[in-house]
Order: structure tokens, then sequence, then C-alpha cells
């Protein structure tokens, strides 16, 4: 029974997140593999078995536990930020020559940075937000932004994931502290114009039949945006299947397949997308999406009549054929 290292935590402020993510994937996770949660912390990695916290070795891949050498067969990377989303877990993975089901370093870098990722789609002519690219606070005036983009606008840390440091700017007396509050969370920041539309988020993923799109989940924050406290904290509304016309839903889930093809994406991606008079403009690309209850995902399969566990089941028989 080959073991699976669930890679969980992480260095940002999404680790809470993370272990939730990987509390339900654990819990629903076929038991024709052994599979162990290693802890990803700044202070060392550590596998959690039977309640205890167990030094993870990341010379050998593996960890002692009751006088037994446990090593990790292939690994299951569920890190939402630093150091899985950006690929750096993936790339460890590759110089130690252990598989994995996630999408490659490279692919996951890509994708997790907002600025790139959306470039380099818009290069395949796939709609994004008009954007500005900032390396430091200075780097345009605020009346540049403003005149490029206008306002409403969207202040957003470039490489880092989930809705931290996020501000919608609806003033210009606003940019100031939302660019301070961006670059606190990211090294690179990007602003991007308003687009007024309806949100939708597809799920996608390889079976054995190719390329699978899930029913679309559409969001309904009550928040200014779906910012963490809408995402994690019920303040917004989740609908699956989305309410758009089957022309629209067509479109997303076959323009979200063709990102994951571009891409080079594996495992479960989901695209999320504004939908701006029957358009359908690229947000962002998440190779690590949430799987903790409140999670979109989890809902997708649900509606799409598919078990977490023959999911999983399904991911890895496909990714390690």
């Amino acid at each position: 029974m080959k073991r699976v290292g669930l890679f969980c935590g992480g260095f940002s402020s999404e680790f809470e997140i993370s272990m939730k993510s990987a509390q339900t994937i654990e819990a629903h996770f076929p038991s024709d593999y052994a599979i162990v949660k290693i802890e990803v912390t700044k202070n060392g990695w550590f596998a959690l078995e039977n309640g205890e916290r167990i030094p993870f070795s990341l010379d050998t891949f593996s960890y002692s536990y009751q006088s037994e050498e446990k090593k990790i067969d292939v690994g299951l990377i569920y890190i939402h930020g630093n150091p899985g989303e950006n690929g750096k877990v993936q790339a460890l993975l590759d110089i130690k020559g252990i598989p994995y089901v996630n999408s490659s370093a490279l692919a996951s870098e890509l994708s997790f940075d907002k600025w790139y990722c959306n470039q380099f789609l818009k290069n395949f002519n796939i709609p994004v937000a008009k954007s500005l690219f900032l390396r430091s606070k200075t780097e345009f005036s605020n009346e540049t932004i403003l005149k490029e983009l206008g306002l409403p606008c969207f202040v957003k840390p470039s490489d880092s994931g989930s809705s931290y440091g996020i501000s919608k700017v609806n003033e210009a007396s606003e940019l100031n502290d939302a660019l301070d509050k961006a670059f606190k969370e990211g090294g690179t920041v990007v602003i991007e114009s308003f687009l007024k539309g309806t949100e939708v988020t597809c799920g996608v993923y390889r079976r054995k039949d190719g390329l699978h799109a899930l029913p679309l989940t559409e969001i309904a924050t009550e928040n200014a945006f779906f910012d963490y406290e809408a995402k994690y904290l019920g303040q917004s509304q989740e609908i699956t299947p989305a309410r758009v016309s089957d022309e629209v839903r067509i479109k997303v889930q076959e323009r979200a397949k063709y990102c994951y093809e571009l891409l080079q994406l594996r495992s479960i991606a989901r695209i999320d997308f504004m939908v701006v008079e029957n358009e359908a403009y690229v947000i962002e690309v998440n190779t690590t999406p949430g799987f903790s209850p409140a999670s979109i995902v989890p809902q997708m399969l649900a509606a799409d009549g598919i078990s977490i566990h023959d999911f999983w089941k399904e991911i890895f028989s496909v990714e390690l054929a």
C-alpha cells in the first residue's frame, strides 16, 4: 500500500484553511492508500500520526514512528499559498524523485501569480481585466493609476493566495491604504479595473475520459467583493449550479478547460470568472482550491453527484497512471 504524504499548513496567512482542507481530504480518502498529513511550518515539518507530531526529514522524506522508518511514496500538496500553491514543495519533490498528483512546479508558480498568469492567458485571447503591475508602492503615481484604470478598482497582492490583502478602492483617498495593505501580504501588487457582472467559478480536473468541468458556482457576496470573510466566514451565498444561461455556462466551462490545458495543470483547479454581458473574463486561477467543508469545490462535486472519496480515487488513478 502506497503511503501518501498530504502536505498542509504552510507559511502564509492561510495556514488554518489549509489544515481544514487537509482534514476533509483525509476523512474521505480512498482506503487503497495509507495517508499521513505532513504539517509544514516555518519552524519545521512534522508528520501527524495518531495525535502525535513527529519530525519529518526533508533529506529522506520520511519519519520515524514506533521504531519504524516511514517514507512517503507519493505527494499530495494542499498548502494554500507559500510554499505549496506556488510550486516550491513540488520542486523539492521533483529533486527527490518523488511523484505527486498536483500541477508541476512551473505551472503552479505561474498560476499562483495573478499578474503573470493573466498576462499569459491574455496572449491566447482570453479576456482579463485591464491592470497595472507594481513592484513598489511608488512605481506609478496615484494620478496615473486612476487615469489608466478608473474607479472603482481592485488592489491585490499579485503573489499571494486567497483574499488576504485585497481591497476594493471606491475613492482616490483609499488608494494609499489599499497599496500598503497589499504590499504587507505580497512582494508585488496588481491593480485591476472593475468588472461589473456576475461572478462565477468552475472546477476542472482530468478523468479517464478526458477533462471534466464541474457545475458552475455563482458567488453572491454580502460584502463589497468576495473577500476572506465572504469566502470563509459565511458572508456570501455560493449558489450551485450558478443562475446563468446554458450559453454562458458552456462558454465558462469550455474556457475553464482551455485555461487548464494552456497552463498544463493537473489534479483539481478552480478558475474564477466575471461574466460581463455574456463575456467571461478570467479573474484568477487556483491550483489548490479550498477543500474545507465551507469550500466551493466540495459543493460542486455534490451538485455533480460525485463523492469526495470517488473524486480523489480517480485523481490518483489518472495522475499516477
